[in-house]
């Protein structure tokens, strides 16, 4: 299956997928990488594993970047759409054009702790002030709202004593990256339907 990623930071998740696609865990293709941010370790990650790289936002292309970026996930033949981290809303064509094609990973049980503003450390603080004993990594289906779509998997991380957003960002993200990994296996698949 043919992957194409958009992300906004370091692109550690899209670090895990190249890796265990070179390890043949995955029986995937990175085709394409698709970043906002011009100065993303994603673009930078993508481009030391030799995979397409492109710098797409509103400052590169203004009204046509909904456009823009389904060209690029058009010409270079992605099949799947990963969302890793990536901080914008998709617009409605790439939407429709990849309808129940695209996923995102979220780093809580959603729906808790999701929708605007719910990224990064504002994740892991508000699970922690809520006082909650287990938060986790959400996969799920993209469509026009934040963190909305269908649930496709969840994986749980504990909430220890003392835990801090840091700590507990490390332990959610060490686990995001093998998560990802085995979710996108049972999608190729087919154990886990996206129709």
């Amino acid at each position: 299956m043919n992957l194409g990623f958009l992300a906004s930071g370091r692109g550690s998740n899209l670090q895990a997928v190249i890796d265990a696609c070179r390890r043949g865990e995955l029986a995937a293709t990175p085709r394409v990488v698709i970043s906002n941010n011009s100065a993303s370790g994603a673009l930078e990650r993508a481009r030391q594993a030799g995979i397409p790289a492109y710098h797409l936002s509103s400052h590169t292309h203004g009204e046509g970047l909904d456009e823009a970026i389904l060209e690029a996930l058009r010409r270079h033949e992605a099949q799947l759409v990963v969302l890793a981290g990536y901080m914008k809303k998709l617009g409605p064509r790439t939407l429709a054009a990849y309808r129940n094609r695209i996923v995102n990973i979220h780093p809580a049980l959603l729906p808790k702790f999701g929708g605007q503003g719910m990224y990064g450390m504002n994740v892991h603080q508000a699970v922690i002030t809520a006082g909650e004993r287990e938060t986790g990594v959400t996969i799920h289906l993209v469509d026009e709202e934040y963190d909305h779509g269908a649930t496709l998997a969840q994986a749980r991380v504990p909430v220890l004593p003392g835990d801090t957003p840091e700590t507990l960002a490390r332990r959610v993200l060490e686990r995001e990256h093998t998560f990802l990994v085995e979710t996108l296996g049972k999608i190729v698949r087919g154990e886990i339907p996206l129709d």
